[in-house]
């Protein structure tokens, strides 16, 4: 499923964008792996907003499916997989930045984006 293939109840970019982005971990992940070098299953799992596993599955299957990741395979035998931004992912990054500088501004925190 690419991001343009997603069901839309709109026809207004912002709210498509939310069809796609708006749930409580796709940001939170996309975040982890365009920031914080976080590549892995188990390094998404030890994120500090600990993502139940089953969720976490769910979210990085959905990005790959939308093309905002891609699944590289790392070591066979067993089969392990890193989940890497695409283009289209690192386009996320300035929503991102903008959203971390609101959070800082009006609702307290840091992030060191």
């Amino acid at each position: 499923m690419a991001a343009n293939k997603v069901k839309h109840r709109s026809t207004c970019p912002i709210a498509r964008s939310l069809d796609v982005l708006g749930d409580k971990w796709t940001l939170v992940i996309m975040r982890d792996a365009l920031f914080f070098d976080r590549y892995t299953f188990a390094d998404f799992e030890h994120s500090g907003e600990k993502i139940p596993t089953n969720m976490l599955a769910n979210r990085l299957k959905k990005l790959v499916d939308l093309g905002l990741l891609k699944k590289v395979l790392y070591q066979q035998h067993p089969d392990r997989y890193r989940y890497e931004p695409t283009e289209m992912g690192t386009e996320i990054k300035p929503v991102l930045k903008s959203l971390a500088r609101f959070g800082e501004k009006h609702l307290g925190g840091r992030i060191p984006l």
